[in-house]
């Protein structure tokens, strides 16, 4: 499968660069905001450090049968087409501690991919919901540490795709269906369903679409 990357294709849009170095703030920064803050996070020259507050969750229905939408998710709305990539590492501790990249139209249309725990081992993690949730994972390697995911929304496509450590997310991971044409928050992603939290930093936060 092609991948398009021509230069002027796509109008970058990360968060803020100052000689290099990512900032982050708050809120009202060219519409970047929260959606359900963490108790904790700090954004630095270079990262965003976040804390996951513990029993924060997102998912609907199916298998376990209840509807989770307490996740912490940073980004910003964009109408359509988009790239986004997020870096990141997280101390994994308890079952089904997860961070990552999100695209969300609301609390029943919305993508989540990155690293999971689960049993015991990091997994890369797709999550695609439409009223119900459809979960997909394949095992890391072994001592993976740093994880870059990139989500490409193209049409009513969304092809989610991963490197491991310093490669660019070149590995395809899912491609899936979601609703064309309507705004949705792109951006980064914790949660810690079971445990009590953990920290994670990103240290990658773009986000691209279609130039004019």
């Amino acid at each position: 499968m092609e991948r398009e990357r021509a230069a002027g294709v796509y109008r970058r849009g990360a968060v803020s660069w100052q000689d290099g170095r990512m900032t982050i703030s708050a809120s009202g920064a060219d519409g970047w905001r929260w959606v359900n803050e963490p108790s904790e996070w700090t954004a630095g020259a270079d990262d965003l450090r976040v804390v996951s507050d513990g029993q924060t969750d997102l998912w609907r229905t199916t298998h376990y049968g209840y509807i989770y939408d307490t996740a912490h998710m940073y980004g910003r709305e964009l109408p359509g087409d988009l790239r986004l990539t997020v870096t990141f590492d997280g101390d994994y501790a308890e079952q089904y501690d997860q961070a990552g990249a999100i695209l969300r139209i609301d609390e029943k249309n919305w993508i989540k991919a990155g690293a999971e725990f689960v049993d015991g081992a990091l997994q890369l993690s797709t999550v695609v919901t439409r009223e119900m949730s459809d979960w997909s994972v394949s095992p890391a390697p072994v001592g993976a540490g740093r994880v870059t995911f990139e989500l490409l929304r193209e049409g009513d496509t969304v092809t989610v795709r991963y490197g491991l450590d310093d490669a660019e997310p070149a590995e395809m991971l899912r491609l899936a269906y979601f609703p064309p044409g309507v705004p949705a928050l792109a951006g980064a992603m914790c949660a810690a369903p079971v445990g009590k939290g953990f920290p994670v930093r990103f240290t990658r936060l773009d986000l691209a679409e279609p130039g004019d």
